[in-house]
């Protein structure tokens, strides 16, 4: 399969070139260059299947031309090592818990995924993944290329602007892992990663690559979780609709992209916090990029969302058809505390701040529907992760995983950087 950029679909380029490029020389996003259509009957044999059969499928659909049997065998194998329970909270609800893996966030899936598939297309080349991250894509990627042959991971992250818990999962690794702490918020990492890729002279001197979901090969194996969730609900459920906490666009992309295969999603809830450009632009208003605030939902205090263009290719363009397909909402941080303490009291469930908005976004949705719905919104990271937050909201103490005591201990190891590209350009090439 060929992959074109958003920017230009004349643009095309093979699997490997997709991952380890990750963008586009105009700066587009990759996208596949068509959706392989799952028939409705082969969808629903899954209800029957185990996660990692689930994912032999739909790999197999998006990459047999590129891949062999046993090596998407091996990339499922590697990548599905957890569970992704549904959970009913309530009546018609379900959270779709996505902390199951090694960094308890849902990005352990598609770290685990890049991190195969491009030990399996580099070649004996060696190269440099460059992440920005408003908290879980360092840790997840951190955690995912620790210790991988050819590889350095270099994070670039907002000082000050991620939780205690999320900086220790990636500073304090050592080894091929590299944190870079900028003093700017994550849209300054986000724009010195891109220019990075476009730099003439980083690109001849040395191979970089991202893992942020920017990258097919962490974005497209997030597909893999609404497959699974919608195989597991009672099977007299009703019209299906997803609510995702979003920040820079990618999770809900892949919730699309899994539709556009033939996935029955009636509907999409694109939940997010203050940084509210992409619901604004679902609303009618033109896509205009801002500066992110801070909140205490931080993984998604994006204000420039990379993924945005990914959900006007997976329509072909077509902005009715987004805006039908996608509702946009918002909510600030009491409203998002509020709801946290009412589930609790109501239901003993503890959310967390990302999860909290999500479960909003639903509730408003079915609330204006006549017909029967089932919604799942995703739960994507544990909270014992924004246990500050969650702890000071609902009054009680959070027993954190094992996992994460164990992160506790390590000591940081970060190196300051200006919120400047030119000081990113030096350090790169000082280290090269």
């Amino acid at each position: 399969m060929r992959y074109f950029s958003t920017n230009d679909r004349r643009h095309s380029v093979s699997l490997q070139e997709a991952v380890i490029k990750g963008l586009a020389p105009d700066q587009g996003l990759y996208m596949p260059e068509r959706m392989p259509l799952l028939a409705p009957e082969r969808i629903a044999r899954m209800r029957d299947m185990s996660f990692r059969e689930i994912g032999y499928e739909v790999i197999g659909a998006l990459f047999s031309e590129d891949l062999s049997v046993a090596q998407i065998t091996d990339l499922v194998d590697h990548t599905l090592q957890f569970d992704a329970p549904i959970v009913q909270i309530e009546d018609h609800i379900f959270s779709l818990e996505l902390f199951h893996g090694p960094t308890l966030a849902f990005k352990d899936f598609g770290a685990r995924f890049c991190s195969k598939l491009m030990s399996l297309l580099l070649d004996n080349q060696k190269v440099r993944v460059l992440v920005a991250t408003s908290g879980d894509t360092g840790s997840a990627v951190a955690n995912g290329f620790f210790g991988i042959d050819g590889v350095e991971v270099v994070i670039l992250y907002p000082s000050g602007k991620v939780s205690e818990l999320q900086e220790k999962q990636f500073t304090t690794l050592g080894g091929n892992v590299v944190a870079l702490e900028v003093d700017g918020v994550f849209d300054d990492c986000q724009r010195m990663v891109k220019e990075a890729f476009l730099d003439p002279e980083l690109q001849q001197s040395m191979l970089l690559t991202s893992a942020n979901s920017i990258n097919i090969a962490r974005w497209i194996p997030q597909c893999l979780y609404y497959f699974y969730a919608v195989s597991r609900l009672p099977q007299d459920h009703g019209k299906v609709v997803f609510s995702v906490p979003s920040g820079n666009f990618g999770n809900i992309a892949a919730g699309m992209l899994a539709e556009r295969m033939g996935l029955p999603i009636h509907t999409f809830v694109a939940a997010t916090n203050v940084n509210k450009v992409v619901p604004d632009y679902l609303g009618g208003s033109p896509f205009t990029p801002k500066s992110s605030i801070q909140t205490i939902s931080n993984s998604m205090d994006v204000g420039n969302p990379s993924n945005f263009y990914r959900l006007l290719a997976l329509y072909d363009g077509d902005e009715k058809v987004l805006r039908e397909k996608v509702k946009g909402c918002y909510y600030t941080d009491e409203e998002t505390r509020k709801a946290m303490v009412a589930v609790k009291h109501s239901t003993g469930y503890v959310m967390d701040p990302h999860g909290a908005v999500a479960y909003l976004g639903l509730k408003d949705f079915l609330a204006s529907q006549s017909e029967r719905f089932d919604g799942i919104f995703l739960e994507t990271a544990h909270p014992g992760k924004f246990r500050d937050v969650v702890e000071a909201t609902l009054g009680d103490k959070i027993n954190l995983p094992s996992r994460l005591l164990e992160f506790m201990k390590g000591e940081k190891k970060t190196i300051p950087l200006a919120n400047d590209y030119t000081k990113f350009k030096e350090f790169l090439i000082r280290t090269h």
